[in-house]
This record gives structure tokens, sequence and C-alpha cells, in this order.
């Protein structure tokens, strides 16, 4: 009997950031080299952008580990209901400068990579986020102060954001970002959180006319997860191929300089096409939210506790708070 070729295996990616993101371009760049390596192998990653494999985010603990997907990327703050420890690593606004950042930086990989191992998940490589500029655009009528804010529906993207938020006293309700264009077009919302850098991947600027910048928020990487026995099972030169191909996508992402560039970029185009920016948020409505911030990452490693407890003290010991 004549044998059979092999079949060629593919892996899919499962990516829920839109592909205009600049991440997605780095994600598609990791897949490439991967299959660059192994042209001779049979073996190759597909992206698949923007949440089209139909996974929500933030059932990708009850999914990774099932296999259904091969490959996939996490973001922790999303993944709150199924480990709400994972919410005590970062807190949205509560490390805000580069150096903060790269100082708690290899505590949370740590941490993540020991995270997702408990639910059998393997991570195999990081993804940085830049340092952003979160502002608060809005339908309507700019809003630029916490007392005006206070007087409008205000998107949000994780829960941190609205316990925050809710000791400020602003209504604050969590929507998906590709949730995000319909629920302002149709009145659900009047504002929404989002960092201009990206607002444009969503097409804000057709959905709102004003924005203000709030805070600075330096965020927790994206983690690139496949399951265990997977990854276990993995031919050891297809899981070299792959590390190799994600240390080089952190050491592309994982770079700070030209992020006020692009913010400042960010924002005259979105100008141009409508979006009229208004003054920031005052120096002291700042400070509140900042000090509600600290609030929120307390409470939440103490509704959590166990090892949220001890995420959070590691990384206030990496600041040296």
């Amino acid at each position: 009997m004549l044998a059979q070729p092999a079949l060629a295996e593919e892996w899919r990616f499962n990516n829920f950031l839109p592909e205009t993101r600049p991440e997605s371009a780095q994600i598609d760049k990791f897949a490439q080299d991967v299959n660059t390596a192994l042209a001779d192998r049979d073996f190759s990653i597909e992206v698949y952008h923007g949440g089209s494999l139909g996974i929500p985010n933030t059932d990708l603990l009850r999914v990774v580990p099932t296999g259904a997907v091969e490959m996939s990327l996490m973001w922790s703050n999303y993944l709150g209901r199924d480990a709400p420890e994972l919410g005590s690593v970062f807190v949205q606004g509560a490390i805000s400068t580069v150096d903060e950042l790269k100082s708690v930086l290899p505590v949370a990989q740590e941490i993540y990579t020991e995270a997702y191992d408990d639910w059998d998940i393997t991570t195999v490589g990081f993804v940085a986020i830049p340092t952003l500029s979160v502002s608060v655009f809005c339908r309507n009528e700019p809003v630029n102060t916490l007392e005006q804010l206070r007087d409008v529906k205000l998107r949000v993207w994780a829960r941190e954001q609205v316990e925050t938020f809710t000791k400020l006293g602003v209504a604050a309700q969590i929507i998906p970002q590709e949730e995000t264009y319909v629920a302002l077009r149709t009145g659900v919302v009047d504002c929404a959180l989002y960092p201009a850098l990206y607002a444009s991947t969503i097409s804000l600027q057709e959905v709102t006319k004003y924005a203000s910048f709030l805070y600075p928020m330096a965020s927790a990487p994206y983690t690139i997860g496949v399951q265990d026995a997977l990854w276990e099972s993995t031919d050891p030169a297809i899981k070299d191929a792959i590390t190799a191909a994600a240390d080089d996508l952190w050491e592309r992402t994982n770079q700070y300089d030209a992020d006020i560039e692009n913010e400042m970029a960010a924002r005259e185009k979105l100008s141009e096409q409508g979006i009229v920016w208004g003054e920031d948020f005052p120096q002291a409505d700042r400070e509140q939210f900042v000090e509600a911030v600290s609030e929120t990452w307390a409470m939440l490693a103490e509704e959590a506790g166990g090892e949220a407890l001890d995420y959070r003290a590691r990384m206030l010991e990496a600041l040296g708070r």
C-alpha cells in the first residue's frame, strides 16, 4: 500500500481585537514568522481577528482549556467573572507612567503565567500595550468635568472602571468594544471611555462629536495562551518556532518612546474627521479619579481574597509603594 501524505496542521489564533488595531498587525507578523520558520513542516497559524470565531472574550478561561481553539489572545481585565483575582493585578489607572509600567511588567508576566497555568492554559507569549491617554467621547455635548459626567450614561470596558466611577457618582456600564458603536448611535450611552489612539478602529468619530482627556493609563499586557495538553503534545521544533516568534513579538511591542507622539497624531486625525477636542478634565478631578482607583484596587483584592491579595502585594512591592 502507498503511504498517505500527512495532513497539514493549522492552528487557529483567536484575536478578539479589531483587525485595524496596531496589536493585530503585530499578531499577524507573529503568525507569519512562525509560518515562515515552519514552512517545510506543513504547520501554520491562521489569525482570526475581531472575535470572528464567535468566542466572547469573557469566556476564554472556559473555552481555551477545552482545546476548542488552538491559540488565543487573552486579557486579564476581561476575565473577572471566572477569575476575579486577575482583576487585582492591573487596575485601570493605577499605573500611569512608563517607568512604573516597566517596574511591574516582569512581576505581572510571572503572575499571569502562574494564574493561567491553574486553568490548564500554557502562556507562550505576551503582547505589550502602549501607554494610553484615556478620553471621554460624547455624542451630543462636550463633557470635561466630573460634575458633567454625573449627568450622562458612560460606557466603560471593565468592572474596576464601573466601581471607580460609581465611587465618583458616575453611572457607568460595561459595553464590549464591538458593541460600543451601536450603543452610542442608539443612545444606550451618551459617552464612551476610550483611548484616542484606538478610537478610529471602531469609528467613534462617526457617532461622537466631542472628546476630552481624563487620565493616563498603563495596561496589563495581552497573553497568548494554548491548552496545556496541546502544548505538551506539540513537536519540540514547532514549540521552539512559536516561542522564538513570541519573543520577537514582545520585543517589538514592549516599546513606549513614541506613545505621546502617536497620541497627538491620533487626536489630530480625529479632529480632521470632526471630533472637537475640549479642555482636559481639571487636575482636581483627575486627582479624585486616581484616589478612587486606589480605593477600587484595594476593594477588589479584599473581595476576591486569597491569591488576589498576594498579586496586589507583589505589584505594590514592585512599584515601591
